[in-house]
């Protein structure tokens, strides 16, 4: 039996990678791009974070929705997953940040103004809580779709029998039917994971200082494009690969505890 393909692709990577660390340490135009673009590697992984935490959240809850025996969460469910998914990333970080976040700061300032509280305006909604907003609300709809197909996965015997035991709603939720779909959902989990990485730079049309917002500014004051966007390119190309490569060993390590189990 053929045994596994020797990696490369990882090799030539590694190799641009090697060039690109001396070229930070030997040239100063790669080392002041570097030192520039360090600041947005946070901003980039702070907002993917959270934004991938609460679009899981909101994903499941919306996938719990789908399959649940009441028609209006059903319908609802299905609303507004396709609406999310039909509307184009791009489109929809412009529609929160400039109607969305504006209209809800308007109905909070009609609650609190019947309180007798100080309304707000609509600067102290920081375009950075609008990014993070927008990309729950994309990705919400997606991985709605990738929980209900584990959850769905999930034999019903399994769940019959746990009904049998006398387990409520909940328990047979966290204790047969999540543990069992959440092998299947990993993969596709993970791979969106990465696509958020990388869909993280559109944050930048907001003037969000992540890596690429940056790497635009930088380059436009020192015109230094091609030194400014292969740093740029690089960053989330390390960050990419290096989750790939994560999420990778992680699965092949639940297989092997599965199939010990």
């Amino acid at each position: 039996m053929k045994g596994p393909e020797f990696p490369w692709w990882l090799v030539v990577l590694g190799a641009t990678g090697l060039w690109a660390g001396y070229e930070v340490w030997a040239d100063p135009v790669y080392s002041d791009v570097m030192a520039g673009l360090a600041k947005g590697i946070w901003v980039t992984v702070g907002v993917t974070v959270v934004a991938y935490a609460m679009a899981c959240a909101l994903g499941l809850g919306l996938a719990v929705a789908g399959l649940s025996r009441y028609r209006l969460l059903r319908q609802g469910a299905r609303l507004w997953i396709e609406v999310i998914r039909g509307v184009p990333i791009m489109v929809l970080l412009l529609y929160v940040a400039f109607v969305l976040a504006p209209g809800l700061v308007w109905a909070w300032n009609g609650v609190t103004g019947l309180l007798g509280m100080t309304p707000i305006s609509s600067r102290d909604f920081p375009l950075l809580a609008r990014a993070v907003m927008a990309l729950t609300l994309a990705y919400s709809a997606f991985l709605a779709e990738i929980f209900r197909a584990g959850l769905q996965s999930v034999d019903k015997g399994q769940v019959e029998a746990a009904m049998s035991l006398g387990l409520s709603g909940w328990q047979r939720f966290r204790l047969v039917v999540f543990p069992q779909a959440f092998r299947v959902i990993l993969p596709p989990l993970g791979n969106d994971f990465v696509a958020m990485v990388k869909d993280s730079s559109l944050v930048s049309i907001l003037g969000v200082a992540d890596i690429t917002q940056i790497g635009k500014v930088a380059a436009a004051g020192n015109f230094r494009y091609f030194e400014t966007y292969n740093m740029v390119a690089l960053l989330y190309l390390v960050m990419t690969i290096s989750l790939s490569l994560a999420l990778r060993r992680f699965e092949r390590g639940m297989k092997v505890v599965g199939q010990g189990g």
